[in-house]
């Protein structure tokens, strides 16, 4: 009989005495009007406002620990010796807080002689035994063992539900072996003795390989080396560290679970207790009629206004201890670091930021080199040594702003900064891609704050000094406001990620583990040979002179081939060419699509197309790359962006990658200059015609999925149902026309685009679109799909829920409203396709790590990826690297994934 499951509502148990600490040690010191410290009971009430609104359960407890010894102290007269004693602030709150709780109508529970855990275990069991689902709100590790099917736990300060497999990924035991787990690795803040040196890896190893603790004593006398020694040594205390791990599910309760129920709350009663610890925002909303507990705007700390965020400046080792303490007890940290250079693999470490509550924040000061800058700590000697644990700490989540580049700076500063579970940039960008997402912005849209400007510190222009030269003060103020508005933006975009599943699952599983990838992968960096590239700008000058040349005889006279109004006066004043379109500003357009039009009625625009070409690709890449090679690493360390394109897609600058040309001669010859060390080689895989593929996928159009299934060229396959020939009797010319025809559809290609492409008549072009859809109706079906679903939504998906929004879907403008349709057509490809390599490089990362360490990923390029190591290494470990990637998704159509080795970027795509 499953009650809860009846009514759909789970029963909640919340850890009262664990969110409490948390609150206590989260916020600033609030203050009631009579000066009672109110912190811990403010933290603790929005916590539990916040836990009703996500969860519309009224089925929910919250458990405390009783005051005084419990049986365990019976057991093990040190259990817990070595606890210090409640703050005397914070014991004052115990009291008031238990009264909003029962206001509240909600069940409260102290049962003497058992902590909260034995409570909540024997709720658990009697629930789930009923049938029923249990969530427990709790970041103690210790109820992990309590998780099966019907239990699971809540992690608020992660923002992570754990079941099974959850607990078993996260720390690598299952729920059924979390005991043994505790007991092996003891547990310094309860005091329980576990084998000296064995942490969290031995652990899980041993457990690993015996299954359990009786096991693995039973076996000790194998165990070797030190580790071994010491297992032996302290094998007669292991059972009874297992009884204190031990929650107890058999408490003595007057009622069963299912006589806790959520009530109505007392109005009356929370009205006098708000008034009297001064929370005017919930007094408010109770005098009004609310006061039922969801979650509301809180009262302090809110949104600072302008000015408002309290900066402490960390300058001496009291402070600095301060922050520490902060940091420690926080329950989530923002971080952000102040640099001399927008490049972070080149940047120097001017100074941290840190907030872990709104309207407060520190600055930590490090290199700050003015005439008045003030002594500052030592980073080597005084700060690294406290602050790299807690930076380091994996289980200590992170927020930040574009943490990537944080990441980066802390490396080179000799700290690799770990728990990076937040990023309000990319919160903001999986919501809706086509906004802004720098922190400036999102501060004002969300916050209505205008920040301070980086130029209000440090001037503008050739005036504008580096970051180490702007007063300590001022930079304190900037940095500080920075992290705490960093901080509330979480606050106001995650609750909106979270509400949806599939945009949770976007940020969670895509971005979010991706940061540490780009970060790695932007660091590595990719060696350039600038000789190459020099022999390549003299090559491209000496061909630029002959076209220029060459321009000048058609012309009849000499230009500014760089100059569009002198191009203009050529080609429709002196030519006499007809215009193909106009500028912005009504002038005739010489771009490279009007000069494309203008190709079979005069040799002059195509000449101009050609230099062109050479032109940008010499500016941008043989002549810029050089200059961009770091001096200490030899190297070229380009910059992902994960928040710029409104597919997903990552884009790069200085250098863009992404726009070296593949197919011409041209774009070959950079990549020549794309080179592995002395000693290893590249290795570049990509998909292969990803986009058709899942073209497939998304139609499930049987004659597509059947080319792809058997192995077939389907440009051939196309050519073969679009013009009716048996498959080998394909011509090159059809099979060219049916290439443009798939890549053009995808991108929603007209009968007039078509009949461009292919030199044919619109009519002609239409037909032939019209014999496309009749073989592969289920593309054709799926086009419709796609733009009636952009019309009602707004917004079309990947196979993720990646959300990719459509504002002109809908417009009155043709053009704009057209664009939308292809657009609705062809984003969920692109994006699908951009959230698979993301997928496949989150995998391959961590495979490479333990697997192929010699290797390292150094670029990302469209739907490709490149690796560089020892030969042997590399093609060692290229299937496995190929597998990955295909397998990273079940697809209706199999994914194909071809890896080349070479010397140069070039060689291995030859």
């Amino acid at each position: 009989m499953a009650e809860a499951g009846a009514s759909g509502q789970p029963l909640i148990l919340v850890d009262g005495s664990s969110w409490l600490y948390r609150a206590y040690h989260a916020l600033p010191p609030l203050n009631a009007p009579d000066g009672m410290p109110t912190g811990a009971i403010y933290g603790m009430t929005n916590m539990l406002k916040k836990l009703f609104a996500d969860y519309h359960s009224d089925r929910v407890v919250v458990i405390f620990d009783p005051r005084g010894k419990t049986f365990r102290n019976d057991l093990y007269a040190d259990y817990k010796a070595n606890r210090p004693p409640v703050p005397e602030d914070l014991e004052s709150q115990f009291g008031p807080l238990k009264e909003i709780i029962q206001a509240l109508g909600v069940p409260l529970l102290q049962i003497d002689g058992f902590e909260a855990d034995d409570v909540i275990a024997t709720l658990s069991r009697q629930a789930s035994a009923d049938g029923a689902e249990v969530l427990i709100v709790s970041g103690d590790k210790d109820l992990a063992q309590l998780v099966d099917e019907r239990v699971k736990l809540l992690d608020t300060m992660k923002q992570v539900t754990y079941d099974p497999a959850g607990v078993r990924e996260k720390y690598g035991v299952t729920p059924e072996q979390i005991v043994d787990w505790l007991a092996l690795m003891g547990d310094t803040s309860d005091n329980i003795p576990g084998v000296p040196g064995v942490g969290p890896k031995t652990a899980v190893k041993w457990l690993d390989e015996h299954g359990t603790l009786d096991a693995l004593l039973a076996a000790k006398d194998s165990i070797k080396g030190k580790i071994g020694e010491r297992l032996r040594e302290h094998a007669d205390q292991l059972p009874l560290s297992r009884e204190l791990a031990t929650v107890r599910d058999d408490v003595a309760l007057d009622q069963r679970w299912n006589a806790h129920k959520r009530g109505p709350a007392d109005n009356d009663t929370l009205a006098t207790l708000y008034e009297q610890l001064g929370f005017r925002r919930w007094l408010e909303e109770v005098r009004q009629g609310g006061g039922n507990g969801e979650a509301t705007a809180p009262d302090a700390p809110s949104p600072a206004p302008q000015g408002a965020t309290e900066v402490i400046t960390v300058l001496d080792t009291e402070a600095l201890d301060g922050l520490v303490d902060a940091l420690k007890a926080a329950e989530l940290i923002c971080v952000d670091t102040e640099t001399d250079s927008l490049e972070s693999v080149r940047a120097t470490l001017v100074g941290l930021s840190f907030a872990v509550a709104p309207g407060r924040a520190w600055y930590l000061p490090l290199a700050h080199s003015g005439m008045e800058a003030p002594e500052q700590l030592d980073w080597e000697s005084a700060v690294k040594p406290v602050l790299a644990p807690i930076l380091e700490d994996a289980d200590r989540p992170k927020v930040g702003q574009n943490l990537k580049y944080d990441i980066n700076v802390l490396a080179g500063a000799g700290v690799q900064l770990k728990g990076v579970v937040h990023d309000t940039m990319l919160q903001s960008y999986v919501l809706d891609a086509n906004g802004r997402h720098d922190m400036d912005s999102l501060a004002e849209a969300e916050l209505g704050h205008k920040t301070i400007s980086y130029t209000e510190i440090a001037g503008k222009g050739k005036k504008q000094i580096t970051f180490d030269q702007v007063a300590v003060d001022r930079a304190a103020e900037y940095a500080g406001e920075d992290a705490d508005i960093t901080l509330q933006l979480h606050g106001r975009l995650w609750p909106r990620v979270q509400a949806d599943d599939k945009l949770a699952r976007v940020y969670r599983d895509i971005e979010m583990p991706l940061v540490p990838v780009l970060a790695a992968i932007e660091s590595a960096g990719v060696h350039v040979d600038a000789g190459v590239l020099e022999g390549v700008s003299r090559e491209f000058g000496k061909r630029m002179d002959a076209l220029q040349q060459e321009c000048w005889d058609l012309a009849g006279e000499q230009f500014n081939l760089a100059s569009a109004q002198q191009l203009q006066r050529i080609l429709f004043e002196k030519l006499e060419l007809p215009v193909q379109g106009k500028t912005p500003k009504g002038a005739p357009s010489t771009n490279e699509e009007a000069l494309e039009a203008l190709a079979d009625r005069h040799a002059l625009p195509a000449r101009i197309v050609e230099w062109r070409g050479l032109s940008k690709l010499r500016g941008t890449y043989a002549d810029a790359l050089p200059k961009k090679i770091n001096p200490a690493s030899g190297r070229i360390h380009t910059h992902y962006h994960q928040a710029a394109t409104a597919t997903g897609r990552l884009s790069s600058s200085e250098p863009n990658l992404q726009n070296i040309p593949i197919r011409t001669d041209e774009g070959r010859r950079i990549r020549d200059a794309f080179v592995a060390e002395d000693g290893n080689v590249l290795m570049a895989i990509d998909y292969s015609q990803i986009e058709l593929r899942l073209m497939a996928h998304f139609s499930e159009d049987e004659r597509l999925i059947r080319a792809f299934r058997d192995g077939q060229d389907i440009h051939r396959a196309t050519a073969s149902e679009v013009f009716d020939t048996p498959l080998d009797d394909v011509t090159g010319e059809q099979r060219r026309a049916a290439k443009a025809i798939n890549f053009g559809l995808i991108y929603g290609i007209s009968a007039f685009g078509l009949a461009r492409n292919l030199g044919i008549g619109r009519d002609e072009a239409a037909q032939t679109i019209e014999r496309f859809f009749a073989r592969y109706p289920g593309v054709k079906a799926y086009m419709d799909a796609q733009r009636e679903k952009g019309r009602k939504q707004g917004y079309v998906e990947t196979a993720w829920g990646r959300r990719l929004h459509l504002p002109n879907i809908a417009s009155r403008n043709a053009n704009l409203r057209q664009y939308a349709e292809r657009t609705a057509i062809n984003a969920p490809l692109q994006g699908t396709a951009a959230d698979l390599i993301k997928l496949a490089m989150i995998d391959i990362h961590a495979w490479i790590g333990h697997e192929c360490p010699e290797a390292r990923m150094i670029m990302q390029v469209h739907d490709e990826l490149v690796f560089e190591g020892p030969e042997r290494a590399l093609r060692d470990a290229a299937p496995s690297v190929a597998e990955r990637m295909c397998g990273v998704a079940e697809l209706r159509v199999p994914l194909l994934a071809e890896p080349g080795f070479g010397r140069s970027w070039n060689e291995a795509h030859a």
